[in-house]
């Protein structure tokens, strides 16, 4: 077999069984292959679920304070313990372990409700069904100055809507580019009258120089956005379908409000 004999010799062993009635040792191909697997398994079964006791006393603790795990996997690796990997855990590793069904009962309340959004289940990427809002006088994000990008100068912000339970109520969110100030207003149902009531209670009592644009995405209630521009003077921009990348810091600070307001 091109093996050493020590090798043949300690599978042999390991993965033998004795046999009832001749007391005999004998070796059989299909039952080592099953004790092999069932040893694997019983291997697999006796991780820790987060790698070691200082870094699941690490995630639990941060955890309850409100990290994401993306944040708290960041932090073991690149500014707590950089040089020492028995501190490094990913991102991935600690969802998995949230979502376990066998740590249901193990906890106060499930794990899933220190995270910002809550959900019970995880969202697969790319499930949605594609479709369309067709938005007058819509101007892309691709028509916005160069300078915007380049976050050179304050009053150019990012929009959107955080919806409430039912889909009735929800939020209207702007976040600033350059000195990410966030501000949101309340609105009483999901429509284009009511963002632009929102909108307007954000940009009114700024000066001129602090709205300049904003970036908003595609949904429905933004159909109006040509009263809002008209009445404050902010240059709307719409951000391409599905590419919330695009409003990156907008789509961040939704999750810590959404964190207080699930």
């Amino acid at each position: 077999m091109g093996r050493n004999k020590s090798t043949i010799g300690r599978e042999l062993k390991r993965n033998r069984f004795r046999d009832k009635l001749s007391a005999d040792y004998i070796y059989e191909p299909l039952h080592a292959q099953f004790v092999s697997e069932q040893r694997k398994q019983k291997a697999w079964k006796a991780k820790h679920p987060l790698k070691n006791k200082d870094v699941y006393s690490y995630v639990m603790e941060h955890l309850r304070e409100g990290w994401s795990p993306e944040v708290i996997a960041g932090r073991l690796k690149v500014v707590e313990y950089p040089d020492n990997p028995h501190w490094w855990v990913c991102h991935e590793s600690i969802y998995s372990f949230i979502y376990n069904k066998e740590n249901k009962d193990k906890f106060e309340k499930p794990l899933y409700e220190y995270l910002r959004r809550k959900q019970k289940r995880r969202r697969k990427s790319g499930g949605r069904k594609a479709h369309r809002v067709r938005i007058p006088d819509r101007v892309s994000i691709h028509l916005r100055p160069a300078d915007v990008e380049e976050r050179l100068e304050p009053g150019h912000w990012e929009g959107d809507s955080i919806v409430g339970k039912g889909h009735r109520s929800g939020l209207h969110t702007e976040y600033e580019r350059v000195s990410s100030l966030t501000r949101f207003e309340k609105m009483v149902r999901i429509t284009s009258e009511e963002m632009v009531k929102a909108a307007l209670k954000i940009f009114s009592p700024l000066p001129v120089n602090l709205r300049k644009s904003t970036t908003l995405d595609n949904g429905s209630e933004h159909v109006s956005h040509t009263q809002l521009s008209s009445q404050t003077g902010i240059a709307v921009f719409f951000a391409d379908p599905y590419s919330s990348y695009q409003r990156g810091g907008n789509e961040n600070s939704n999750l810590w409000i959404r964190y207080y307001f699930p």
